[in-house]
């Protein structure tokens, strides 16, 4: 055990079950102020050096468990790159506030909504012309939150088998990211980020239920194999607090994004 874990053992049905919420949620912000040069003696700006006669880069996605640092390492790289960030969808949510009452009745109908909404996101990042970061993906939903509520009991069985055919409708019409950033961290980097933050709805998060998500999001990187993926170990790398670590994330992106083409 470390320290501060015990602070979040809490009975299980009592967490989250569904995405990590921000305060910066269901806005779509455009960050490109102070654009930060991380590299030495030259210019790491991707988006001046992107050719215009060949595929052009519009959908950047980053996934995460919750306390990964998404919304940090979105912000970060769109104020670098000049892109624009689309958040989690919760200020209008019509159901957020009946599913902490109870998660049961109202679990279908929470991820069908943030499903939609990130449908709706990725359609207009496919029509638009502009290089957008997505904090969190349209896959966290169906490959972690929703089995995760079913199998805690907190979704009916054939709820998510309606829920997932859904979802496999939707995804058979969208393409996948340009590139999906995935950051893996262990249990004490995401009890750490979370204290952090100190946000009071997140002090309810147990140890179990942040390794049952690790344990998922494990299994779907393991497994992904839509477009581009990269890794990005959290527990090594503090892009956060020290820029070195910052500037080798940005290479790392830039790399990939070169790679594309």
């Amino acid at each position: 055990m470390f320290a501060g874990a015990s602070s979040l053992n809490v009975p299980l049905f009592s967490t989250n079950g569904f995405p990590m919420l921000g305060k910066n949620a269901g806005n779509i912000r455009e960050c490109n102020a102070g654009r930060t040069n991380f590299a030495t003696n030259k210019s790491t700006g991707m988006d001046a050096s992107l050719p215009t006669d060949k595929h052009i880069i519009k959908h950047v996605a980053v996934a995460g468990n919750i306390g990964a640092g998404k919304t940090t390492l979105s912000e970060l790289l769109a104020r670098h790159f000049g892109w624009e960030v689309h958040y989690e969808n919760t200020e209008n949510n019509p159901y957020l506030a009946d599913f902490y009452l109870d998660m049961k009745r109202w679990s279908f109908n929470l991820q069908v909504f943030f499903l939609s909404s990130r449908y709706q996101q990725i359609i207009q990042i496919q029509q638009g012309n502009r290089t957008i970061i997505q904090d969190r993906t349209i896959y966290e939903d169906a490959f972690i939150f929703a089995p995760n509520l079913a199998d805690m009991g907190l979704m009916e069985r054939r709820d998510f088998e309606n829920y997932t055919t859904l979802f496999q409708s939707i995804v058979s019409q969208i393409k996948a990211p340009d590139l999906m950033i995935y950051l893996k961290a262990g249990i004490p980097t995401l009890v750490e980020h979370i204290q952090m933050r100190g946000r009071d709805y997140e002090g309810s998060i147990s140890i179990d239920y942040l390794r049952r998500l690790n344990d998922r999001y494990d299994n779907w990187i393991n497994n992904y194999n839509a477009g581009k993926l990269l890794v990005i170990n959290v527990d090594d790398i503090d892009f956060q607090n020290k820029m070195e670590d910052a500037g080798k994330v940005v290479e790392m992106v830039n790399a990939e994004l070169h790679g594309l083409f």
